[in-house]
Protein backbone atom coordinates (compact mmCIF):
# COMPACT_ATOMS: atom_id res chain seq x y z
CA UNK A 1 0.00 0.00 0.00
CA UNK A 2 1.67 3.34 -1.13
CA UNK A 3 2.33 6.28 1.06
CA UNK A 4 -0.26 8.29 2.59
CA UNK A 5 -2.56 5.73 1.73
CA UNK A 6 -5.98 5.56 3.90
CA UNK A 7 -8.27 2.53 4.45
CA UNK A 8 -11.18 0.69 6.90
CA UNK A 9 -10.80 -2.33 8.22
CA UNK A 10 -13.48 -4.47 8.82
CA UNK A 11 -13.07 -7.69 11.87
CA UNK A 12 -16.05 -9.64 11.21
CA UNK A 13 -15.86 -12.33 13.54
CA UNK A 14 -18.48 -14.61 15.28
CA UNK A 15 -19.77 -11.87 18.38
CA UNK A 16 -19.02 -8.53 17.07
CA UNK A 17 -17.52 -6.22 14.18
CA UNK A 18 -14.87 -4.06 14.94
CA UNK A 19 -13.86 -1.25 12.97
CA UNK A 20 -11.05 0.69 12.50
CA UNK A 21 -8.98 3.16 10.04
CA UNK A 22 -5.43 3.79 9.16
CA UNK A 23 -3.03 5.54 7.01
CA UNK A 24 0.25 4.73 5.92
CA UNK A 25 3.20 6.76 7.05
CA UNK A 26 6.71 7.18 5.02
CA UNK A 27 8.35 5.39 7.79
CA UNK A 28 5.56 2.57 6.84
CA UNK A 29 4.11 2.52 10.30
CA UNK A 30 0.34 2.92 10.77
CA UNK A 31 -1.13 6.17 12.15
CA UNK A 32 -4.92 5.88 12.99
CA UNK A 33 -7.61 8.25 12.24
CA UNK A 34 -10.54 7.51 13.42
CA UNK A 35 -11.49 5.99 17.13
CA UNK A 36 -11.73 2.54 16.79
CA UNK A 37 -15.90 1.25 16.72
CA UNK A 38 -18.09 -1.61 15.81
CA UNK A 39 -20.86 -3.62 17.31
CA UNK A 40 -22.73 -7.19 17.91
CA UNK A 41 -23.10 -7.95 14.56
CA UNK A 42 -21.34 -11.39 14.17
CA UNK A 43 -21.95 -14.39 13.20
CA UNK A 44 -23.49 -15.78 16.32
CA UNK A 45 -26.45 -13.68 15.40
CA UNK A 46 -26.86 -15.44 12.24
CA UNK A 47 -26.81 -18.81 13.98
CA UNK A 48 -28.87 -17.78 17.02
CA UNK A 49 -31.85 -17.17 14.33
CA UNK A 50 -30.91 -20.76 12.95
CA UNK A 51 -31.13 -21.96 16.48
CA UNK A 52 -34.69 -20.06 17.21
CA UNK A 53 -36.29 -21.62 14.14
CA UNK A 54 -35.22 -25.47 15.35
CA UNK A 55 -36.28 -24.32 18.84
CA UNK A 56 -40.14 -23.98 17.53
CA UNK A 57 -40.00 -26.63 14.95
CA UNK A 58 -38.75 -29.12 17.68
CA UNK A 59 -39.54 -27.75 20.97
CA UNK A 60 -37.48 -26.19 23.59
CA UNK A 61 -37.69 -29.12 25.66
CA UNK A 62 -36.48 -31.43 22.65
CA UNK A 63 -33.59 -28.91 22.59
CA UNK A 64 -32.62 -28.83 25.82
CA UNK A 65 -32.61 -32.32 26.71
CA UNK A 66 -30.37 -32.02 23.32
CA UNK A 67 -28.35 -29.94 25.07
CA UNK A 68 -28.19 -32.30 27.73
CA UNK A 69 -27.59 -35.51 27.20
CA UNK A 70 -26.52 -35.77 23.37
CA UNK A 71 -24.04 -33.05 23.26
CA UNK A 72 -21.92 -34.36 20.29
CA UNK A 73 -25.15 -34.25 18.39
CA UNK A 74 -25.44 -30.85 19.39
CA UNK A 75 -21.98 -29.47 18.62
CA UNK A 76 -22.57 -31.47 14.74
CA UNK A 77 -25.81 -29.60 14.48
CA UNK A 78 -23.63 -26.37 15.51
CA UNK A 79 -20.84 -26.60 13.19
CA UNK A 80 -22.51 -28.15 10.22
CA UNK A 81 -24.60 -24.85 9.86
CA UNK A 82 -21.42 -22.81 10.20
CA UNK A 83 -19.90 -24.15 7.55
CA UNK A 84 -23.25 -23.94 5.64
CA UNK A 85 -23.18 -20.03 6.76
CA UNK A 86 -19.77 -19.30 5.95
CA UNK A 87 -20.28 -20.21 2.30
CA UNK A 88 -23.81 -19.47 2.18
CA UNK A 89 -24.55 -17.45 -1.48
CA UNK A 90 -27.91 -17.37 -2.54
CA UNK A 91 -26.98 -16.38 -6.00
CA UNK A 92 -25.57 -20.25 -6.34
CA UNK A 93 -27.98 -21.61 -3.80
CA UNK A 94 -31.45 -21.98 -4.17
CA UNK A 95 -32.05 -24.24 -0.92
CA UNK A 96 -29.58 -25.22 1.95
CA UNK A 97 -29.94 -28.96 3.16
CA UNK A 98 -29.28 -29.40 7.20
CA UNK A 99 -28.34 -32.30 8.43
CA UNK A 100 -30.54 -32.91 12.03
CA UNK A 101 -29.35 -35.28 14.76
CA UNK A 102 -32.11 -38.25 14.89
CA UNK A 103 -32.55 -37.74 18.44
CA UNK A 104 -33.11 -34.64 17.95
CA UNK A 105 -36.17 -35.74 16.57
CA UNK A 106 -36.95 -38.98 18.60
CA UNK A 107 -37.26 -36.21 21.66
CA UNK A 108 -39.49 -33.71 19.43
CA UNK A 109 -41.53 -37.10 19.58
CA UNK A 110 -41.52 -37.81 23.07
CA UNK A 111 -42.78 -34.49 24.07
CA UNK A 112 -45.25 -33.50 21.40
CA UNK A 113 -47.83 -35.45 19.36
CA UNK A 114 -47.86 -33.40 16.11
CA UNK A 115 -45.37 -34.76 13.57
CA UNK A 116 -42.42 -32.70 12.40
CA UNK A 117 -44.25 -31.73 8.96
CA UNK A 118 -47.18 -30.65 10.68
CA UNK A 119 -44.78 -28.30 13.32
CA UNK A 120 -43.49 -26.89 10.10
CA UNK A 121 -46.70 -26.27 8.51
CA UNK A 122 -47.18 -24.07 12.03
CA UNK A 123 -44.83 -21.70 10.93
CA UNK A 124 -45.33 -18.84 9.33
CA UNK A 125 -43.45 -19.33 6.06
CA UNK A 126 -44.50 -20.07 2.58
CA UNK A 127 -44.97 -23.34 1.77
CA UNK A 128 -42.20 -26.00 0.62
CA UNK A 129 -39.88 -22.86 2.23
CA UNK A 130 -38.68 -25.62 4.91
CA UNK A 131 -39.51 -29.13 3.74
CA UNK A 132 -37.96 -32.75 5.31
CA UNK A 133 -35.56 -34.86 3.46
CA UNK A 134 -35.68 -38.73 4.94
CA UNK A 135 -35.83 -38.90 8.75
CA UNK A 136 -32.36 -36.35 9.72
CA UNK A 137 -32.20 -33.65 6.94
CA UNK A 138 -34.47 -30.11 6.33
CA UNK A 139 -33.90 -28.56 3.43
CA UNK A 140 -34.69 -24.51 3.67
CA UNK A 141 -35.07 -22.15 0.82
CA UNK A 142 -32.39 -18.95 0.67
CA UNK A 143 -34.95 -16.61 1.53
CA UNK A 144 -35.33 -17.95 4.93
CA UNK A 145 -31.27 -18.06 5.10
CA UNK A 146 -30.90 -14.29 3.93
CA UNK A 147 -33.82 -13.28 6.35
CA UNK A 148 -31.44 -14.52 9.34
CA UNK A 149 -28.60 -12.68 7.80
CA UNK A 150 -30.92 -9.25 7.31
CA UNK A 151 -30.95 -7.25 11.09
CA UNK A 152 -26.42 -7.70 12.38
CA UNK A 153 -25.91 -6.75 7.94
CA UNK A 154 -28.48 -4.07 7.77
CA UNK A 155 -26.78 -2.57 11.06
CA UNK A 156 -22.94 -3.03 10.26
CA UNK A 157 -23.74 -1.66 6.51
CA UNK A 158 -25.53 1.27 8.04
CA UNK A 159 -22.92 2.01 10.52
CA UNK A 160 -19.83 1.75 8.26
CA UNK A 161 -21.77 4.33 5.66
CA UNK A 162 -22.01 6.56 8.66
CA UNK A 163 -18.18 6.42 9.52
CA UNK A 164 -17.29 6.86 5.12
CA UNK A 165 -19.54 10.00 5.21
CA UNK A 166 -17.67 11.68 8.06
CA UNK A 167 -15.18 14.34 6.81
CA UNK A 168 -11.85 12.50 8.19
CA UNK A 169 -13.06 9.42 6.12
CA UNK A 170 -13.28 11.10 3.02
CA UNK A 171 -10.31 9.81 1.29
CA UNK A 172 -10.53 5.92 1.95
CA UNK A 173 -11.85 3.97 -0.87
CA UNK A 174 -10.33 1.05 0.05
CA UNK A 175 -11.73 -1.59 2.78
CA UNK A 176 -10.28 -4.87 3.83
CA UNK A 177 -12.93 -7.45 5.26
CA UNK A 178 -11.36 -9.95 7.81
CA UNK A 179 -12.50 -12.49 10.45
CA UNK A 180 -14.72 -15.95 9.81
CA UNK A 181 -17.86 -14.08 8.73
CA UNK A 182 -16.08 -12.17 6.65
CA UNK A 183 -15.26 -15.34 4.82
CA UNK A 184 -19.45 -15.07 3.47
CA UNK A 185 -20.40 -14.93 0.35
CA UNK A 186 -23.31 -13.36 0.97
CA UNK A 187 -21.52 -10.39 2.99
CA UNK A 188 -19.25 -9.92 0.55
CA UNK A 189 -22.12 -9.38 -1.89
CA UNK A 190 -24.05 -7.33 0.26
CA UNK A 191 -21.28 -4.76 1.15
CA UNK A 192 -20.05 -4.58 -2.59
CA UNK A 193 -24.19 -3.76 -3.61
CA UNK A 194 -24.69 -1.42 -0.94
CA UNK A 195 -21.14 0.69 -0.08
CA UNK A 196 -20.81 2.64 -2.99
CA UNK A 197 -17.36 4.17 -4.10
CA UNK A 198 -15.07 2.00 -2.15
CA UNK A 199 -13.41 -1.40 -3.02
CA UNK A 200 -13.92 -4.09 -1.24
CA UNK A 201 -10.72 -6.11 -0.38
CA UNK A 202 -11.08 -9.99 0.94
CA UNK A 203 -7.75 -11.25 1.89
CA UNK A 204 -7.65 -15.51 0.98
CA UNK A 205 -8.56 -17.27 4.35
CA UNK A 206 -9.73 -14.30 6.00
CA UNK A 207 -10.66 -16.02 9.22
CA UNK A 208 -6.72 -16.40 9.65
CA UNK A 209 -5.74 -12.87 8.95
CA UNK A 210 -6.33 -11.45 12.36
CA UNK A 211 -4.22 -14.02 13.64
CA UNK A 212 -1.83 -13.37 11.37
CA UNK A 213 -1.39 -9.58 11.91
CA UNK A 214 -1.37 -10.13 15.71
CA UNK A 215 1.71 -12.04 15.24
CA UNK A 216 2.84 -9.76 13.29
CA UNK A 217 2.44 -6.76 15.67
CA UNK A 218 3.71 -8.57 18.38
CA UNK A 219 7.05 -9.22 16.37
CA UNK A 220 7.28 -4.86 15.80
CA UNK A 221 4.83 -3.64 17.85
CA UNK A 222 5.94 -0.20 16.15
CA UNK A 223 4.16 -0.49 13.26
CA UNK A 224 1.34 1.31 14.93
CA UNK A 225 2.85 4.94 15.71
CA UNK A 226 -0.99 6.33 17.36
CA UNK A 227 -4.18 5.95 17.62
CA UNK A 228 -7.27 8.14 18.28
CA UNK A 229 -8.68 7.78 21.73
CA UNK A 230 -11.79 6.13 21.92
CA UNK A 231 -12.59 7.87 25.25
CA UNK A 232 -12.05 10.71 27.39
CA UNK A 233 -9.38 9.49 30.54
CA UNK A 234 -8.96 10.90 33.66
CA UNK A 235 -9.30 11.09 37.24
CA UNK A 236 -11.79 12.71 40.51
CA UNK A 237 -10.46 15.35 42.12
CA UNK A 238 -11.48 18.32 44.49
CA UNK A 239 -11.54 21.52 42.76
CA UNK A 240 -11.39 25.04 44.28
CA UNK A 241 -15.02 26.39 44.16
CA UNK A 242 -15.73 29.14 41.27
CA UNK A 243 -18.93 30.69 41.44
CA UNK A 244 -18.72 31.49 37.74
CA UNK A 245 -18.49 27.81 36.80
CA UNK A 246 -19.47 25.13 39.74
CA UNK A 247 -23.34 25.15 41.31
CA UNK A 248 -23.55 25.98 45.23
CA UNK A 249 -24.92 23.32 45.69
CA UNK A 250 -22.06 21.07 44.76
CA UNK A 251 -19.43 22.94 47.29
CA UNK A 252 -18.29 21.28 50.33
CA UNK A 253 -15.93 22.76 53.40
CA UNK A 254 -12.57 21.58 53.58
CA UNK A 255 -9.94 22.89 56.11
CA UNK A 256 -12.02 26.62 55.89
CA UNK A 257 -11.93 26.55 51.79
CA UNK A 258 -14.94 25.26 49.86
CA UNK A 259 -14.23 22.98 47.53
CA UNK A 260 -16.12 21.32 44.82
CA UNK A 261 -15.61 17.04 44.81
CA UNK A 262 -15.80 14.27 41.94
CA UNK A 263 -14.63 17.00 39.64
CA UNK A 264 -13.46 15.27 36.69
CA UNK A 265 -9.59 16.01 35.36
CA UNK A 266 -8.89 15.28 31.92
CA UNK A 267 -5.88 13.83 31.07
CA UNK A 268 -6.86 12.55 27.12
CA UNK A 269 -10.14 13.67 25.32
CA UNK A 270 -12.10 11.32 22.98
CA UNK A 271 -10.65 11.70 19.48
CA UNK A 272 -7.67 13.08 20.49
CA UNK A 273 -4.54 11.54 18.50
CA UNK A 274 -1.96 9.89 20.70
CA UNK A 275 1.41 8.52 19.82
CA UNK A 276 2.86 5.63 21.05
CA UNK A 277 4.08 5.67 24.70
CA UNK A 278 2.69 9.68 25.13
CA UNK A 279 2.31 10.23 28.57
CA UNK A 280 0.79 12.66 30.84
CA UNK A 281 1.77 13.53 34.20
CA UNK A 282 0.53 15.88 36.80
CA UNK A 283 1.09 16.37 40.35
CA UNK A 284 -0.37 16.90 43.63
CA UNK A 285 0.40 16.87 47.19
CA UNK A 286 -0.75 14.06 49.62
CA UNK A 287 -3.43 15.09 52.10
CA UNK A 288 -3.40 11.53 53.90
CA UNK A 289 -1.07 8.77 55.08
CA UNK A 290 -2.52 6.85 52.04
CA UNK A 291 -3.26 8.67 48.98
CA UNK A 292 -6.81 6.84 46.15
CA UNK A 293 -7.22 7.92 42.68
CA UNK A 294 -10.34 6.96 40.95
CA UNK A 295 -9.78 6.78 37.38
CA UNK A 296 -12.37 7.03 35.10
CA UNK A 297 -13.80 7.15 31.22
CA UNK A 298 -16.61 8.66 29.44
CA UNK A 299 -17.64 9.10 25.79
CA UNK A 300 -18.04 12.67 26.55
CA UNK A 301 -15.05 14.84 25.13
CA UNK A 302 -15.75 17.73 27.95
CA UNK A 303 -16.85 16.00 30.82
CA UNK A 304 -17.66 18.30 34.30
CA UNK A 305 -17.98 15.88 36.80
CA UNK A 306 -17.07 12.12 37.76
CA UNK A 307 -21.12 11.29 38.53
CA UNK A 308 -22.14 13.00 35.22
CA UNK A 309 -24.09 9.97 33.27
CA UNK A 310 -22.35 7.66 31.41
CA UNK A 311 -18.73 8.34 33.49
CA UNK A 312 -17.59 5.02 34.01
CA UNK A 313 -15.41 4.10 37.18
CA UNK A 314 -12.73 1.81 35.71
CA UNK A 315 -10.58 1.08 39.27
CA UNK A 316 -8.59 3.26 41.84
CA UNK A 317 -5.27 3.17 42.70
CA UNK A 318 -3.98 3.23 45.97
CA UNK A 319 -0.31 4.55 47.03
CA UNK A 320 0.83 4.34 50.71
CA UNK A 321 2.62 7.63 51.29
CA UNK A 322 6.22 8.47 53.29
CA UNK A 323 5.63 8.66 56.97
CA UNK A 324 8.79 9.92 57.49
CA UNK A 325 8.20 13.15 55.78
CA UNK A 326 5.76 15.73 56.24
CA UNK A 327 2.79 15.15 53.75
CA UNK A 328 2.74 19.30 52.53
CA UNK A 329 6.97 18.23 51.98
CA UNK A 330 5.55 15.09 49.41
CA UNK A 331 4.70 15.61 45.69
CA UNK A 332 2.55 12.58 44.00
CA UNK A 333 3.24 12.60 40.41
CA UNK A 334 0.07 10.68 38.71
CA UNK A 335 1.07 9.54 34.85
CA UNK A 336 -0.83 8.12 32.38
CA UNK A 337 0.91 6.56 29.54
CA UNK A 338 -1.31 6.39 26.09
CA UNK A 339 -0.91 5.09 22.66
CA UNK A 340 -0.60 1.58 23.03
CA UNK A 341 -3.43 -1.06 23.42
CA UNK A 342 -3.65 -0.87 27.04
CA UNK A 343 -3.60 2.25 29.16
CA UNK A 344 -1.35 2.53 32.06
CA UNK A 345 -2.14 4.85 34.81
CA UNK A 346 0.75 5.28 37.60
CA UNK A 347 1.17 6.69 40.59
CA UNK A 348 5.14 7.72 42.16
CA UNK A 349 6.01 9.43 45.22
CA UNK A 350 9.62 9.68 46.14
CA UNK A 351 10.65 6.10 45.04
CA UNK A 352 7.12 4.54 45.81
CA UNK A 353 5.12 3.71 42.55
CA UNK A 354 1.70 2.19 42.32
CA UNK A 355 0.01 1.49 38.79
CA UNK A 356 -3.18 -0.33 37.33
CA UNK A 357 -3.69 -1.11 32.91
CA UNK A 358 -6.92 -0.68 30.92
CA UNK A 359 -7.87 -1.64 28.26
CA UNK A 360 -8.60 1.14 26.26
CA UNK A 361 -9.65 0.38 22.48
CA UNK A 362 -12.14 -2.23 23.39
Amino acid sequence: MVQGAQYMVVDLGGGTADISAHERKPDGSLKEIHKASGGPWGGIYVDENYMNMLKELFGDKAFTDLRKTEMSDYFDISREFEHKKRSFDPDKIKQITVRMSASLRDLAEKYSSKSLEERIGSLQVRENAITTRGKDKLRIDSTIVQSWFKKPIDLLIQHIKSLLAEPKMKSIQTVILVGGFGESPYVQERMRNEILGIKLIVPACAGLAVLKGAVRFGHNPAIVSSRIMKYTYGTAVFDYFDEKKHPKEKRVRLNGKWRVPNCFSVYVRVNEEVRVDQQVTRKSIPTSEISHTPVYRTTQENPEYTTDPGCELLGTIELENRKDIPLEQQSIENTFMFGDTELLFKKTNNGRESYMTFQCFK
